[in-house]
């Protein structure tokens, strides 16, 4: 009943037109782990159709080595990035939810209250 409260206070909670528009005939999943730090596949990565990012994996200062595309990302609420520069305008933010204080940051966030 919360979540249908919440999402009920979202002007949208379906993907946008572009995202449904889009045929994904190969995705790629970028996380946090470093792993790619050396690798030079940054121009790799951007050509595939869609780019999810987990969590705070940065971009800034990387794209080199994790590419500078972001379909989509994916995050807990504690995992988001800070910067401002990590959610470009094109791109998806997926807030995942599951634990109660999760709900409480997503009505804070829309409500625009302080937690």
């Amino acid at each position: 009943d919360k979540l249908k409260d919440l999402l009920d206070l979202l002007p949208e909670h379906d993907l946008p037109e572009d995202l449904k528009s889009k045929h994904c005939k190969r995705c790629v999943v970028v996380g946090s782990g470093g792993i790619l730090h050396g690798s030079e596949l940054g121009h790799l990565l951007n050509q595939f159709d869609i780019v999810i990012r987990l969590n705070d994996a940065p971009v800034q200062g990387y794209t080199d080595h994790v590419g500078n595309k972001t379909t989509i990302r994916m995050t807990y609420p504690e995992g988001a990035p800070l910067s401002e520069h990590e959610y470009p305008p094109a791109s998806l933010f997926v807030a995942v939810l599951f634990k109660s204080v999760d709900f409480n940051w997503l009505q804070a966030m829309i409500k625009n209250e302080t937690l």
